[in-house]
């Protein structure tokens, strides 16, 4: 996966394709609401356990009943690239099971 930077239509044309996504300070990001706290923290376990796997990590906050990940390439100058939507693909492929929404 290219860690070049994505043009500033890339970005917006990839998160078409992202509901509830948004690019926001250099960095795309995303707000699930749970059902409560230890199902927020369940979902905080399985996108951890994504970073690794990808080598990718966000900026992940757990609330109450909330997890936030805003997410952006450093050693691309924190800028976006196709490795941030990879990984913002692989978190809302399993979201749902942690009924997030």
């Amino acid at each position: 996966m290219s860690d070049e930077p994505l043009s500033q239509k890339e970005i917006e044309d990839r998160l078409r394709e992202l509901p509830g996504w948004a690019y926001e300070n250099d960095r795309i990001t995303r707000t699930y609401r749970l059902d409560g706290h230890f199902a927020a923290s369940a979902l905080v376990a399985h996108i951890a356990a994504l970073q690794q796997e990808l080598n990718h990590h966000s900026d992940l906050t757990l609330g109450y009943d909330t997890v936030r990940l805003a997410v952006n390439t450093h050693s691309a100058g924190d800028a976006v690239t196709a490795t941030d939507f990879a990984l913002a693909e692989r978190v809302e492929s399993i979201a749902p099971a942690h009924g997030a929404g």
